[in-house]
Protein backbone atom coordinates (compact mmCIF):
# COMPACT_ATOMS: atom_id res chain seq x y z
CA UNK A 1 0.00 0.00 0.00
CA UNK A 2 2.89 2.51 1.02
CA UNK A 3 4.44 1.23 -2.63
CA UNK A 4 0.85 2.54 -4.63
CA UNK A 5 0.83 6.00 -3.29
CA UNK A 6 4.18 6.40 -3.44
CA UNK A 7 4.04 5.82 -7.00
CA UNK A 8 1.16 8.36 -7.96
CA UNK A 9 2.70 11.35 -9.50
CA UNK A 10 3.84 13.93 -7.62
CA UNK A 11 1.78 17.60 -7.15
CA UNK A 12 -1.82 15.57 -9.01
CA UNK A 13 -5.11 16.70 -7.47
CA UNK A 14 -8.27 14.81 -6.49
CA UNK A 15 -9.59 16.58 -9.69
CA UNK A 16 -7.98 15.34 -12.46
CA UNK A 17 -9.86 15.25 -15.58
CA UNK A 18 -9.09 11.47 -17.83
CA UNK A 19 -8.17 11.51 -21.48
CA UNK A 20 -11.03 10.47 -22.58
CA UNK A 21 -13.10 12.99 -21.97
CA UNK A 22 -11.02 15.81 -23.03
CA UNK A 23 -11.40 14.21 -26.51
CA UNK A 24 -14.74 14.56 -26.03
CA UNK A 25 -15.02 18.07 -25.14
CA UNK A 26 -12.31 19.36 -28.22
CA UNK A 27 -15.13 17.52 -31.09
CA UNK A 28 -18.14 19.42 -29.30
CA UNK A 29 -16.22 22.60 -29.41
CA UNK A 30 -15.08 22.04 -33.22
CA UNK A 31 -18.93 21.17 -34.00
CA UNK A 32 -20.47 24.83 -32.12
CA UNK A 33 -19.22 27.11 -34.90
CA UNK A 34 -20.38 24.63 -37.80
CA UNK A 35 -23.64 24.67 -36.55
CA UNK A 36 -24.06 28.69 -35.99
CA UNK A 37 -22.88 29.20 -39.82
CA UNK A 38 -25.34 26.68 -41.15
CA UNK A 39 -28.19 28.31 -39.42
CA UNK A 40 -27.23 32.01 -40.77
CA UNK A 41 -27.22 30.58 -44.49
CA UNK A 42 -30.28 29.40 -44.10
CA UNK A 43 -31.92 32.29 -42.67
CA UNK A 44 -30.42 34.67 -45.27
CA UNK A 45 -31.66 32.53 -47.99
CA UNK A 46 -34.93 32.56 -46.71
CA UNK A 47 -35.19 35.98 -46.83
CA UNK A 48 -33.69 35.96 -50.15
CA UNK A 49 -36.47 33.88 -51.53
CA UNK A 50 -38.69 36.06 -49.72
CA UNK A 51 -38.09 39.14 -51.12
CA UNK A 52 -37.44 37.51 -55.21
CA UNK A 53 -41.13 36.46 -54.29
CA UNK A 54 -42.28 39.95 -53.49
CA UNK A 55 -40.86 41.91 -56.01
CA UNK A 56 -42.41 39.59 -58.24
CA UNK A 57 -45.70 40.18 -57.37
CA UNK A 58 -45.19 43.93 -57.03
CA UNK A 59 -43.67 43.66 -60.63
CA UNK A 60 -46.14 41.75 -62.05
CA UNK A 61 -49.11 44.36 -60.23
CA UNK A 62 -47.82 47.12 -61.75
CA UNK A 63 -46.94 46.11 -65.23
CA UNK A 64 -50.17 44.52 -65.50
CA UNK A 65 -52.11 47.61 -67.01
CA UNK A 66 -55.56 47.60 -68.59
CA UNK A 67 -56.90 46.35 -71.15
CA UNK A 68 -58.91 48.64 -74.15
CA UNK A 69 -61.72 48.81 -76.30
CA UNK A 70 -61.32 50.72 -79.58
CA UNK A 71 -63.19 53.22 -81.35
CA UNK A 72 -62.50 52.75 -84.86
CA UNK A 73 -63.51 54.74 -88.36
CA UNK A 74 -63.35 52.53 -91.89
CA UNK A 75 -60.96 54.20 -94.32
CA UNK A 76 -63.41 55.33 -97.08
CA UNK A 77 -63.42 56.58 -100.70
CA UNK A 78 -65.16 59.45 -102.18
CA UNK A 79 -64.65 63.13 -102.65
CA UNK A 80 -62.82 65.60 -101.07
CA UNK A 81 -63.78 69.80 -100.92
CA UNK A 82 -61.30 71.44 -99.85
CA UNK A 83 -62.60 75.29 -98.59
CA UNK A 84 -60.88 78.61 -97.07
CA UNK A 85 -63.54 79.91 -94.40
CA UNK A 86 -63.25 83.93 -93.94
CA UNK A 87 -65.61 86.41 -92.76
CA UNK A 88 -66.78 89.59 -94.03
CA UNK A 89 -69.81 91.80 -94.55
CA UNK A 90 -72.33 92.16 -97.75
CA UNK A 91 -72.19 95.80 -99.41
CA UNK A 92 -73.41 96.98 -102.39
CA UNK A 93 -71.70 96.96 -105.83
CA UNK A 94 -71.61 100.90 -105.67
CA UNK A 95 -72.24 102.97 -102.87
CA UNK A 96 -71.69 107.16 -103.36
CA UNK A 97 -72.10 109.52 -100.63
CA UNK A 98 -74.31 112.55 -102.11
CA UNK A 99 -73.12 115.98 -100.21
CA UNK A 100 -72.88 119.59 -100.88
CA UNK A 101 -69.91 122.42 -102.13
CA UNK A 102 -72.77 124.91 -100.88
CA UNK A 103 -73.60 126.22 -97.23
CA UNK A 104 -77.34 127.24 -97.08
CA UNK A 105 -80.18 125.95 -95.72
CA UNK A 106 -82.16 123.32 -96.51
CA UNK A 107 -85.77 124.08 -98.30
CA UNK A 108 -86.98 120.96 -99.54
CA UNK A 109 -86.05 117.06 -99.52
CA UNK A 110 -87.86 114.78 -102.26
CA UNK A 111 -86.62 111.20 -100.53
CA UNK A 112 -86.19 109.32 -97.85
CA UNK A 113 -85.02 105.86 -96.28
CA UNK A 114 -84.91 103.28 -99.09
CA UNK A 115 -86.64 105.37 -101.54
CA UNK A 116 -85.52 104.40 -105.52
CA UNK A 117 -84.38 107.26 -107.61
CA UNK A 118 -82.69 107.95 -110.83
CA UNK A 119 -80.14 109.52 -112.22
CA UNK A 120 -80.56 113.26 -112.32
CA UNK A 121 -83.44 113.15 -109.75
CA UNK A 122 -83.39 116.29 -107.03
CA UNK A 123 -83.17 114.72 -103.67
CA UNK A 124 -83.43 118.44 -101.78
CA UNK A 125 -83.30 121.97 -102.48
CA UNK A 126 -81.74 124.29 -100.77
CA UNK A 127 -82.81 127.52 -100.22
CA UNK A 128 -81.84 129.96 -103.10
CA UNK A 129 -82.84 133.70 -102.57
CA UNK A 130 -79.44 134.98 -101.50
CA UNK A 131 -78.00 132.45 -104.98
CA UNK A 132 -80.34 134.57 -107.02
CA UNK A 133 -79.78 137.97 -105.94
CA UNK A 134 -75.87 137.19 -106.17
CA UNK A 135 -76.50 135.86 -109.81
CA UNK A 136 -78.24 138.99 -111.00
CA UNK A 137 -76.33 141.27 -109.39
CA UNK A 138 -73.19 139.10 -111.64
CA UNK A 139 -75.54 139.66 -114.37
CA UNK A 140 -75.81 143.17 -113.87
CA UNK A 141 -71.83 143.71 -113.37
CA UNK A 142 -71.74 142.10 -117.21
CA UNK A 143 -73.79 144.55 -118.87
CA UNK A 144 -71.89 147.21 -117.30
CA UNK A 145 -68.70 145.65 -118.44
CA UNK A 146 -69.85 144.85 -121.91
CA UNK A 147 -71.27 148.82 -122.49
CA UNK A 148 -67.48 149.75 -121.02
CA UNK A 149 -66.08 147.73 -124.37
CA UNK A 150 -68.39 149.47 -126.63
CA UNK A 151 -67.54 152.81 -125.23
CA UNK A 152 -63.50 152.07 -125.06
CA UNK A 153 -64.13 150.51 -128.79
CA UNK A 154 -65.73 153.77 -129.68
CA UNK A 155 -62.57 155.77 -128.19
CA UNK A 156 -60.06 153.81 -129.46
CA UNK A 157 -61.59 153.75 -132.77
CA UNK A 158 -61.51 157.88 -132.64
CA UNK A 159 -58.30 158.32 -131.95
CA UNK A 160 -57.00 155.99 -134.37
CA UNK A 161 -58.86 157.96 -137.03
CA UNK A 162 -57.53 160.94 -135.75
CA UNK A 163 -53.61 160.00 -135.84
CA UNK A 164 -54.25 158.79 -139.21
CA UNK A 165 -55.36 162.04 -140.46
CA UNK A 166 -53.03 164.12 -138.58
CA UNK A 167 -49.95 161.79 -139.88
CA UNK A 168 -51.31 162.55 -143.60
CA UNK A 169 -50.54 166.55 -142.40
CA UNK A 170 -47.61 166.20 -141.07
CA UNK A 171 -46.15 164.25 -144.37
CA UNK A 172 -46.90 167.51 -146.01
CA UNK A 173 -45.48 169.47 -143.48
CA UNK A 174 -48.75 171.35 -142.28
CA UNK A 175 -48.42 169.41 -138.64
CA UNK A 176 -45.81 169.59 -136.20
CA UNK A 177 -43.93 166.41 -134.82
CA UNK A 178 -44.92 167.37 -131.22
CA UNK A 179 -48.73 167.29 -132.22
CA UNK A 180 -48.36 163.62 -134.37
CA UNK A 181 -46.89 162.67 -131.14
CA UNK A 182 -49.63 163.22 -128.88
CA UNK A 183 -52.23 162.54 -130.88
CA UNK A 184 -50.42 158.58 -130.71
CA UNK A 185 -50.02 158.53 -127.06
CA UNK A 186 -53.64 158.90 -127.02
CA UNK A 187 -54.54 156.16 -129.22
CA UNK A 188 -52.63 154.05 -127.28
CA UNK A 189 -53.58 154.33 -124.57
CA UNK A 190 -57.31 154.50 -125.58
CA UNK A 191 -56.45 150.62 -127.25
CA UNK A 192 -55.11 149.73 -123.48
CA UNK A 193 -58.33 151.03 -122.14
CA UNK A 194 -60.39 148.89 -125.06
CA UNK A 195 -58.04 146.04 -123.62
CA UNK A 196 -58.73 146.39 -119.71
CA UNK A 197 -62.81 146.48 -121.15
CA UNK A 198 -62.57 143.69 -122.47
CA UNK A 199 -61.08 141.85 -119.45
CA UNK A 200 -63.66 143.29 -117.47
CA UNK A 201 -65.92 141.39 -119.33
CA UNK A 202 -64.38 138.26 -119.00
CA UNK A 203 -64.62 138.45 -115.21
CA UNK A 204 -68.02 139.47 -115.16
CA UNK A 205 -68.58 136.91 -117.69
CA UNK A 206 -66.97 134.09 -114.58
CA UNK A 207 -68.72 135.86 -111.87
CA UNK A 208 -72.14 135.41 -113.81
CA UNK A 209 -70.69 131.67 -114.40
CA UNK A 210 -70.01 130.69 -110.41
CA UNK A 211 -73.07 132.69 -109.36
CA UNK A 212 -75.47 130.24 -111.78
CA UNK A 213 -73.18 126.98 -111.04
CA UNK A 214 -74.07 127.90 -107.23
CA UNK A 215 -77.87 128.40 -107.85
CA UNK A 216 -77.22 124.90 -109.93
CA UNK A 217 -75.49 123.28 -107.09
CA UNK A 218 -78.98 124.45 -104.42
CA UNK A 219 -80.39 121.28 -106.11
CA UNK A 220 -78.93 118.37 -105.24
CA UNK A 221 -79.35 115.44 -107.36
CA UNK A 222 -78.36 111.55 -107.39
CA UNK A 223 -75.46 110.22 -109.32
CA UNK A 224 -76.48 106.85 -110.18
CA UNK A 225 -79.98 105.16 -110.17
CA UNK A 226 -80.13 102.96 -107.26
CA UNK A 227 -82.26 103.17 -104.10
CA UNK A 228 -81.42 105.98 -101.01
CA UNK A 229 -79.75 104.07 -97.94
CA UNK A 230 -79.30 107.15 -95.61
CA UNK A 231 -80.75 110.64 -95.17
CA UNK A 232 -78.92 113.02 -93.11
CA UNK A 233 -81.17 116.08 -93.31
CA UNK A 234 -84.54 117.63 -92.79
CA UNK A 235 -86.53 120.23 -93.94
CA UNK A 236 -85.22 123.33 -92.27
CA UNK A 237 -81.58 122.10 -91.50
CA UNK A 238 -79.00 124.37 -92.22
CA UNK A 239 -75.79 122.90 -94.22
CA UNK A 240 -72.57 124.56 -93.79
CA UNK A 241 -70.03 123.53 -96.15
CA UNK A 242 -67.34 125.80 -95.48
CA UNK A 243 -64.50 123.23 -94.31
CA UNK A 244 -65.81 120.19 -95.49
CA UNK A 245 -68.53 118.96 -98.05
CA UNK A 246 -70.90 117.11 -95.34
CA UNK A 247 -72.51 113.91 -96.32
CA UNK A 248 -76.43 114.55 -97.22
CA UNK A 249 -77.96 111.48 -98.64
CA UNK A 250 -75.82 107.31 -99.40
CA UNK A 251 -77.25 105.92 -101.97
CA UNK A 252 -76.58 102.52 -103.11
CA UNK A 253 -76.32 100.97 -106.94
CA UNK A 254 -78.71 98.12 -107.93
CA UNK A 255 -79.11 95.63 -105.07
CA UNK A 256 -80.28 93.04 -106.97
CA UNK A 257 -76.64 92.28 -107.52
CA UNK A 258 -74.38 92.73 -104.42
CA UNK A 259 -71.06 92.02 -103.11
CA UNK A 260 -69.36 89.99 -99.78
CA UNK A 261 -66.12 92.03 -98.93
CA UNK A 262 -64.44 89.45 -96.74
CA UNK A 263 -60.77 88.96 -94.48
CA UNK A 264 -58.61 86.06 -95.99
CA UNK A 265 -55.97 84.97 -93.56
CA UNK A 266 -52.66 85.85 -94.97
CA UNK A 267 -51.67 81.49 -94.30
CA UNK A 268 -54.68 81.00 -96.85
CA UNK A 269 -54.64 83.91 -99.15
CA UNK A 270 -52.20 81.65 -101.65
CA UNK A 271 -54.59 78.98 -102.41
CA UNK A 272 -57.07 81.93 -102.71
CA UNK A 273 -57.61 82.68 -106.79
CA UNK A 274 -60.48 84.73 -108.70
CA UNK A 275 -62.85 83.01 -110.50
CA UNK A 276 -63.22 80.00 -107.73
CA UNK A 277 -66.34 79.78 -106.25
CA UNK A 278 -68.15 80.51 -102.86
CA UNK A 279 -70.90 79.90 -100.70
CA UNK A 280 -71.56 82.17 -97.60
CA UNK A 281 -74.46 82.34 -95.16
CA UNK A 282 -75.93 85.14 -92.88
CA UNK A 283 -77.32 85.00 -89.24
CA UNK A 284 -80.75 86.12 -90.65
CA UNK A 285 -81.66 83.11 -92.85
CA UNK A 286 -80.47 80.03 -91.03
CA UNK A 287 -79.45 76.97 -92.53
CA UNK A 288 -79.35 78.76 -95.96
CA UNK A 289 -76.22 79.45 -98.11
CA UNK A 290 -76.07 81.78 -101.15
CA UNK A 291 -73.74 80.78 -104.14
CA UNK A 292 -70.81 83.40 -105.12
CA UNK A 293 -68.01 84.20 -106.96
CA UNK A 294 -64.76 85.70 -106.15
CA UNK A 295 -64.59 88.60 -108.50
CA UNK A 296 -61.26 90.40 -106.78
CA UNK A 297 -58.30 90.07 -104.40
CA UNK A 298 -56.96 93.28 -103.03
CA UNK A 299 -53.31 93.21 -102.70
CA UNK A 300 -53.18 95.77 -100.16
CA UNK A 301 -53.30 94.50 -96.59
CA UNK A 302 -55.18 95.20 -93.18
CA UNK A 303 -53.62 94.51 -89.76
CA UNK A 304 -55.92 93.50 -86.96
CA UNK A 305 -55.10 92.78 -83.63
CA UNK A 306 -51.47 91.45 -85.21
CA UNK A 307 -53.41 89.27 -87.85
CA UNK A 308 -52.54 90.18 -91.68
CA UNK A 309 -55.66 89.81 -93.89
CA UNK A 310 -56.09 90.11 -97.37
CA UNK A 311 -59.90 91.96 -98.76
CA UNK A 312 -61.61 89.19 -101.19
CA UNK A 313 -64.77 90.28 -102.92
CA UNK A 314 -67.52 88.05 -104.16
CA UNK A 315 -70.01 88.57 -106.66
CA UNK A 316 -73.82 87.15 -105.66
CA UNK A 317 -77.24 87.79 -107.35
CA UNK A 318 -79.77 89.32 -105.04
CA UNK A 319 -82.84 88.75 -107.15
CA UNK A 320 -85.31 88.10 -104.17
CA UNK A 321 -83.78 90.83 -102.39
CA UNK A 322 -83.13 89.02 -99.21
CA UNK A 323 -79.74 90.14 -98.47
CA UNK A 324 -79.39 93.68 -96.99
CA UNK A 325 -76.23 95.73 -97.07
CA UNK A 326 -74.11 95.42 -93.70
CA UNK A 327 -75.28 92.10 -92.79
CA UNK A 328 -72.46 89.68 -91.56
CA UNK A 329 -71.63 86.42 -94.08
CA UNK A 330 -69.49 83.43 -93.05
CA UNK A 331 -68.06 82.55 -96.45
CA UNK A 332 -65.93 79.03 -97.65
CA UNK A 333 -64.00 79.31 -100.90
CA UNK A 334 -63.76 76.03 -102.93
CA UNK A 335 -59.85 76.20 -103.46
CA UNK A 336 -59.49 72.20 -104.34
CA UNK A 337 -61.39 69.79 -105.39
CA UNK A 338 -60.56 65.98 -105.34
CA UNK A 339 -62.15 63.16 -106.90
CA UNK A 340 -62.40 59.35 -105.73
CA UNK A 341 -59.96 60.21 -103.20
CA UNK A 342 -58.58 57.66 -100.45
CA UNK A 343 -60.08 59.33 -96.93
CA UNK A 344 -59.64 58.71 -93.66
CA UNK A 345 -60.71 60.92 -90.38
CA UNK A 346 -58.36 63.49 -88.76
CA UNK A 347 -59.04 62.57 -85.47
CA UNK A 348 -57.14 58.87 -87.00
CA UNK A 349 -54.48 61.11 -87.22
CA UNK A 350 -54.73 62.58 -83.94
CA UNK A 351 -54.78 59.55 -82.03
CA UNK A 352 -52.05 58.41 -80.24
CA UNK A 353 -52.05 55.14 -78.01
CA UNK A 354 -51.59 54.55 -74.27
CA UNK A 355 -47.76 53.88 -73.53
CA UNK A 356 -47.12 50.43 -72.98
CA UNK A 357 -43.70 49.02 -70.16
CA UNK A 358 -41.86 46.86 -72.45
CA UNK A 359 -41.12 43.21 -70.32
CA UNK A 360 -36.62 42.92 -69.50
CA UNK A 361 -37.50 39.26 -68.41
CA UNK A 362 -36.68 38.70 -64.58
CA UNK A 363 -34.25 41.85 -64.29
CA UNK A 364 -37.39 44.17 -65.48
CA UNK A 365 -38.41 43.21 -61.82
CA UNK A 366 -36.09 46.36 -60.59
CA UNK A 367 -36.97 49.23 -62.95
CA UNK A 368 -39.77 51.19 -62.11
CA UNK A 369 -43.79 51.14 -64.11
CA UNK A 370 -44.32 52.38 -66.97
CA UNK A 371 -40.74 54.09 -68.18
CA UNK A 372 -41.44 52.50 -71.76
CA UNK A 373 -41.30 55.51 -74.48
CA UNK A 374 -44.17 57.22 -75.35
CA UNK A 375 -45.42 56.53 -79.03
CA UNK A 376 -46.69 59.26 -80.94
CA UNK A 377 -48.38 59.58 -84.35
CA UNK A 378 -45.37 61.82 -85.19
CA UNK A 379 -43.40 60.37 -88.00
CA UNK A 380 -40.89 61.06 -90.71
CA UNK A 381 -41.33 64.31 -93.31
CA UNK A 382 -43.69 64.38 -95.29
CA UNK A 383 -46.15 61.07 -93.62
CA UNK A 384 -48.27 60.51 -90.90
CA UNK A 385 -48.89 57.83 -88.35
CA UNK A 386 -52.21 55.74 -87.95
CA UNK A 387 -53.25 53.11 -85.92
CA UNK A 388 -54.93 49.85 -88.29
CA UNK A 389 -56.79 47.44 -85.90
CA UNK A 390 -56.53 44.03 -87.28
CA UNK A 391 -57.85 41.37 -85.95
CA UNK A 392 -58.22 43.02 -82.45
CA UNK A 393 -54.45 43.93 -82.46
CA UNK A 394 -53.73 47.77 -83.23
CA UNK A 395 -50.95 48.03 -85.91
CA UNK A 396 -49.02 50.80 -87.08
CA UNK A 397 -49.12 52.20 -90.47
CA UNK A 398 -47.34 55.18 -91.90
CA UNK A 399 -49.15 57.19 -94.53
CA UNK A 400 -48.66 59.82 -96.75
CA UNK A 401 -51.18 62.75 -96.36
CA UNK A 402 -52.82 64.77 -98.95
CA UNK A 403 -55.59 67.37 -99.15
CA UNK A 404 -57.80 67.78 -95.76
CA UNK A 405 -60.80 69.32 -95.55
CA UNK A 406 -61.02 69.76 -91.19
CA UNK A 407 -62.87 66.37 -90.62
CA UNK A 408 -61.33 64.34 -93.51
CA UNK A 409 -58.15 63.43 -95.27
CA UNK A 410 -56.49 62.39 -98.40
CA UNK A 411 -54.13 59.24 -97.50
CA UNK A 412 -52.20 59.41 -101.11
CA UNK A 413 -49.92 56.12 -100.26
CA UNK A 414 -49.30 54.07 -97.40
CA UNK A 415 -50.09 50.16 -96.48
CA UNK A 416 -54.11 51.00 -95.61
CA UNK A 417 -57.30 50.11 -98.10
CA UNK A 418 -60.58 51.16 -97.90
CA UNK A 419 -62.48 49.38 -95.22
CA UNK A 420 -59.83 49.21 -92.60
CA UNK A 421 -60.92 50.06 -89.27
CA UNK A 422 -58.45 53.31 -87.82
CA UNK A 423 -58.42 53.53 -84.46
CA UNK A 424 -59.77 57.50 -83.50
CA UNK A 425 -60.24 56.78 -79.77
CA UNK A 426 -59.40 53.86 -76.35
CA UNK A 427 -61.65 53.21 -73.89
CA UNK A 428 -60.03 51.64 -71.03
CA UNK A 429 -62.21 48.90 -69.34
CA UNK A 430 -63.81 49.53 -65.77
Amino acid sequence: MQQDQGDRPQGAGASAVPAGAKALDAIIGEAAPRAGRGRRILRWTAIGLAAVVAAYFVWSYLSSGPTYDYVTRKVTRGDLTVVVTATGTVQPVAQVDVSTAISGIVRKVNVDYNSPVSRGDVLAELDTDTLEATAAAARARLVVAEANVAKAKAAHEASVTTYERQASLYNKGFMSAQTLQDTQLTMNANAAALKASEAEVLVARADLQLAETNLAKALITSPIDGVVLTRNIDEGSTVAASLQAPVLFTIAGDLKRMEVQVDVDEADIGKVAVGQEAAFSVDAYVNRSFPAVITDIRFVSQTINNVVTYKALLKVDNEQMLLRPGMTATAEIVVDRVAGALLTANAALLYTPPAKTESSGFLGIFRPPNMGAVTTNEAPTGTRTVWVLRDRVPIEVAVETGATDGQNTQILSGEIAEGDEVIVDAVARE
